[in-house]
């Protein structure tokens, strides 16, 4: 009796081991694409990643590099005051986007271009995205708009 009760734990432990692993393995590969880190241009510059690899960037509109092309597509430049790189979106910008400004992308980067697939503009007079405070911050252009 003894010797049966010691293998049925040993299975459920088993058993539940099994388990878990199969949903840890089943919550990553499910992620896997939904995870995006966050570059600053400087560091796209310095290291550019794969064409294959969704990312992040972020940092301030050039001002003077906003260029409309026909239907819905715009081309622009973001810098984080060390390097900017070309920005290519097909879609409708955010009301608030503009020159100056702080901006996030989401897409990859093909041939010298970070193609996005989304952008999203800061939400009122003072917000800014964190990430792209510290990148500013990082290159010393950073100003702290509640400083007078």
């Amino acid at each position: 009796m003894q010797g049966l009760k010691k293998r049925r734990r040993i299975q459920i432990v088993a058993l539940a081991t099994v388990g878990l692993a199969l949903s840890t393995a089943l919550i990553g590969y499910a992620m896997r694409d939904g995870i995006n880190f966050f570059r600053a241009p400087t560091e796209v510059f310095e290291e550019p990643p794969n064409p294959a690899e969704v990312f992040r960037i972020g940092g301030l509109v050039e001002e003077g590099s906003i260029v409309r092309g026909t239907g819905e597509t715009v081309k622009f430049s973001v810098t984080d005051g060390g390097a900017s790189v070309t920005v290519h979106y097909h879609g409708i910008l955010p009301d608030l986007f503009a020159e100056n400004q702080g901006m996030v992308g989401t897409g990859r980067y093909i041939d010298g271009i970070f193609q996005a697939t989304e952008i999203l503009a800061k939400h009122d007079e003072t917000y800014m995205p964190a990430e792209v405070i510290d990148a500013l911050k990082a290159q010393g252009i950073y100003k702290n708009p509640n400083d007078d």
